[in-house]
C-alpha cells in the first residue's frame, strides 16, 4: 500500500512538473497565448514544489517548504503581471523558461542525469583522495564512511542552480561575448562550490560533526542529526545561498544591465506585496 502511495505521489509530481515545463516551453514560441502559457508555467512550478512536501518532511528539509509558502503571494503577483504583459515579468519568464530547458534533459533523460551524477561522484572521490579521507562506494553513486552512507542524486550536482543562474543571464539584453563569459562563470563557479558542498556534507555527516538537538533534527534514523545540520541548514541556507549571491554579483559585473532588471523586478514585487497586504487588511 505504501509503495502504491509513493508511486501515485511520484506520478502527480511528474505530471505537475511536465505541465509547468510545457507552459514555459510554449511561452518561448511567438503567439497571442504567450501570457497564458507563462502563467501555466509559474502556477504548476509552484504546485510541483508543494507536491514534493512528503519527501521534504521525511528528510526534515525545511528550506523548500518555506520557499513554497513564501512563493504563494509572489506567484499571485507574477501571474497578474504576466496576464498584464508586463515587460519585466515577461523577461523574467524568459529566463525561467531557458532555465527549465537546461534542466529538463537531465531530469527527464536518465542517461544524461546519470552521466552528470557520475561526473560529480568522480570529482568528489578525487577530492576525498586528495584530502586523505577514506571512503568506499557500495553503489556507483553512493559514498560510505564508517557505517554512514550518502547517495549522490541529481539534486546534488548543482544543475538546478546552474540552470537558474544561466536563465538569469538571459533576463537582460547583452552581447554574445557577455553571454559566453557569464555562462562560463556560472557553470565553473557553481560546480566548484557544489563540489565543496558535497564534500562538506558527506564528511560532516559520516564523521558526525553535528549531533545536536535530536528533538528537532532527527527523523528517527541513527546519526541523522549531523546530516540535518550539514545539508538542510548549513548547506541550504548558507553555502547554496552564498553561492547564488556570489554568482549573481559576478554576472552583474559582466553585464550591469542585469542589475537594472533586478531593481525593476524588486520594485514590482515590493509594490505588489504592499498592495496585496493592503487588500488583505481591508
Amino acid at each position: 500500500m505504501r509503495q502504491r502511495s509513493n508511486l501515485n505521489r511520484q506520478m502527480i509530481q511528474t505530471l505537475l512538473a511536465s505541465i509547468s515545463f510545457a507552459g514555459f516551453l510554449l511561452f518561448l514560441f511567438p503567439g497571442k497565448y504567450k501570457k497564458i502559457f507563462a502563467s501555466v508555467g509559474w502556477i504548476f512550478l509552484v504546485a510541483s514544489v508543494f507536491a514534493n512536501f512528503p519527501e521534504y518532511f521525511s528528510e526534515n528539509n525545511i528550506a523548500y517548504p518555506i520557499v513554497a509558502f513564501l512563493a504563494l503571494p509572489v506567484l499571485f503577483i507574477t501571474v497578474k503581471r504576466c496576464l498584464a504583459e508586463d515587460e519585466n515579468i515577461i523577461m523574467l519568464t524568459r529566463g525561467a523558461s531557458i532555465a527549465y530547458l537546461i534542466f529538463a534533459p537531465f531530469a527527464y533523460i536518465p542517461l544524461l542525469g546519470d552521466a552528470l551524477i557520475l561526473l560529480n561522484v568522480e570529482m568528489t572521490g578525487f577530492l576525498f583522495t586528495a584530502l586523505g579521507f577514506a571512503y568506499s562506494l557500495p553503489e556507483w553513486n553512493m559514498f560510505m564512511h564508517d557505517i554512514f552512507r550518502v547517495e549522490i542524486v541529481l539534486g546534488c550536482t548543482g544543475i538546478q542552480a546552474i540552470a537558474i543562474m544561466t536563465g538569469a543571464v538571459f533576463t537582460a539584453r547583452s552581447n554574445t561575448k557577455q553571454k559566453i563569459i557569464s555562462v562560463v562563470t556560472v557553470v565553473a563557479f557553481i560546480m566548484m562550490m557544489n563540489l565543496i558542498r558535497n564534500v562538506f556534507v558527506i564528511i560532516s555527516y559520516t564523521e558526525q560533526w553535528f549531533p545536536f538537538l535530536p528533538e528537532i533534527a532527527s527523523n528517527g534514523q541513527f546519526g541523522y542529526e549531523s546530516y540535518f545540520w550539514a545539508h538542510n541548514i548549513i548547506s541550504e541556507f548558507g553555502l547554496s545561498l552564498l553561492t547564488l549571491i556570489a554568482v549573481g554579483y559576478a554576472i552583474i559585473i559582466i553585464n550591469p544591465k542585469i542589475a537594472v532588471f533586478i531593481k525593476n523586478i524588486a520594485d514590482i514585487y515590493y509594490r505588489g506585496l504592499k498592495d496585496l497586504s493592503s487588500e488583505i487588511r481591508r
